[in-house]
């Protein structure tokens, strides 16, 4: 996260973990810590974000979106999946990472590290001159 300059980290429902593999990141990229997935819907949206989920069946290609400035990735649960229903937040956009092959997905942080390259890929240079 540190490293594709993430602003926070918002963590839904994961309970007692331990964080030392991730305290230096920690230290640069704070973590908010929600009980539900709403709260953290709704701290990101009234701050502006444009919410995207990654998916496998998303509707739109990672390659072909056009990320917004500010943006918030969504990243499922490895086993379970999103832990909220879609249909019940019409305004989250749904993105899939093309896959070639037979694999239908990618292990969570994987999917996580290459849309945070795409956002940095189209978003670096205006980030930078700010």
């Amino acid at each position: 996260m540190q490293a594709f300059s993430g602003a926070e980290v918002h963590l839904v429902n994961i309970g007692v973990f331990d964080p030392a593999p991730a305290k230096g990141a920690f230290r640069k990229v704070p973590a908010r810590f929600h009980d539900t997935f709403d709260q953290a819907y709704h701290t990101l949206h009234e701050a502006g974000y444009t919410l995207y989920a990654l998916t496998a069946d998303g509707k739109n290609r990672l390659p072909d979106t056009r990320l917004a400035e500010k943006s918030a990735f969504i990243v499922g649960n490895e086993e379970f999946g999103l832990s909220f229903d879609p249909a019940h937040y019409p305004d989250i956009r749904t993105l899939a990472i093309p896959l070639a092959g037979e694999m239908e997905s990618l292990n969570a942080s994987i999917a996580a590290a290459i849309v945070m390259y795409e956002y940095v890929r189209q978003h670096g240079d205006e980030r930078d001159s700010d």
